[in-house]
């Protein structure tokens, strides 16, 4: 009998808790969307630390304080094992967006069954892009899968966007992305195309520039890396 009241106390205190902070949160939030609008499509959390709530607000992690008077930017590092607590938060978003954006919408490359997976913002006409290219085999080769999304640089006006609309409607488009970025000539077809989806999330996630490539643990790495020095930050032989 002991067991069975001191379990409903138990379960009566988290249900109170939970519903205390289910409304502290909507009352944090509130108060946050009076000076800061652009939140509106934000969410709030209990974060790792105790008095504040952690806001998810498109690829960005902040934190309030529990009367939400205070916005906190900066990363949360427990000192004990020095893990950046925040940058971990911010890799399982990164990879919730873009496997939410699903292969049916990439140019995917490389094994059914990997060993690891990258996920890389591209532009047809980068030179460094056209190098990492050629690399793919390299990395198929020791299990690694890419998975291509467009991010023209020079938006949805120019031409590198048009030939990146010409490379998803080929038929094969695992070859067309190749003779793109060998500079070679392409049948400029139209079609209906992920490539605006592609370029709006490359700017949700604060694409600076192409390559950038997206590990699939959350890390991303700006920038062309050789492909034997990424196997080795992927933890995979050469």
């Amino acid at each position: 009998m002991l067991r069975i009241f001191l379990f409903f106390i138990t379960s009566l205190s988290i249900s109170v808790s939970a519903a205390d902070n289910e409304q502290e949160m909507k009352q944090i939030k509130a108060n946050l969307l009076r000076s800061l609008p652009e939140f509106s499509s934000a969410t709030i959390k209990p974060s790792p630390v105790s008095g504040m709530y952690e806001i998810e607000y498109n690829s960005k992690v902040f934190y309030t304080t529990s009367d939400g008077k205070y916005l906190i930017m900066g990363d949360v590092v427990e000192v004990k094992s020095r893990s950046n607590l925040t940058e971990q938060r911010r890799g399982v978003i990164r990879t919730r967006l873009l496997d939410n954006m699903g292969e049916k919408n990439m140019i995917v490359i490389g094994p059914d069954k990997p060993r690891r997976t990258l996920t890389v913002f591209t532009d047809v006409d980068c030179p460094y892009c056209a190098k990492f290219h050629l690399d793919v085999p390299a990395l198929n080769k020791q299990g690694v899968k890419v998975r291509y999304l467009m991010y023209p640089q020079t938006g949805p006006n120019g031409e590198s966007y048009r030939r990146a609309v010409a490379v998803w409607c080929a038929e094969d488009r695992v070859k067309a992305i190749g003779i793109a970025k060998a500079g070679g000539k392409l049948s400029m077809k139209t079609c209906e195309n992920p490539v605006e989806s592609h370029h709006r999330l490359g700017q949700r996630l604060e694409i600076g520039g192409t390559p950038t490539i997206f590990v699939d643990d959350g890390k991303v790495f700006p920038g062309y890396i050789p492909a034997q020095r990424l196997l080795g930050m992927l933890g995979l032989q050469g």
